[in-house]
């Protein structure tokens, strides 16, 4: 049975910027056919504010228009209901907003939160983490 594994922004940058656990969300990548990967619209918005901080707009807007696009993940967006569940989530877990959102989107899609976040400790009763 495929399981789904959700990509946060810990593990999208890890990769982008070749950072320790580069690899392993290599591997993730390249193995996306078995195990399909999803990212909540969130957390790619702080991936791309994360790099435009770190390096500038233009390699953000790079990120967006032509790597993002290239690689296999589903992006998945946000209704009310789904906001409303990571603020929940966010109102009983000290964890940031945005990896709420990851979190409730992990739930509703059934997948694990493939990260080396350490915040995502504190969540770990909720759902399924995949270890970087």
């Amino acid at each position: 049975m495929k399981k789904k594994k959700l990509l946060d922004s810990y593990s999208l940058l890890a990769y982008l910027k070749k950072e320790d656990k580069y690899q392993r969300v290599k591997d993730l990548l390249s193995s996306s056919e078995d195990n399909p990967l999803i990212m909540n619209e969130l957390n790619i918005g702080e991936t791309y504010y994360i790099l435009a901080r770190e390096r500038d707009s233009g390699y953000a807007d790079y990120f967006i228009e032509v790597i993002l696009p290239s690689l296999p993940i589903e992006i998945l967006s946000n209704s009310f209901e789904q906001i409303i569940k990571a603020s929940r989530i966010k109102a009983k877990y000290p964890i940031s907003y945005a990896d709420c959102f990851a979190v409730a989107t992990a739930l509703k899609e059934k997948a694990a939160i493939a990260t080396g976040d350490p915040e995502f400790k504190k969540v770990e009763e909720l759902v399924e983490i995949d270890w970087l």
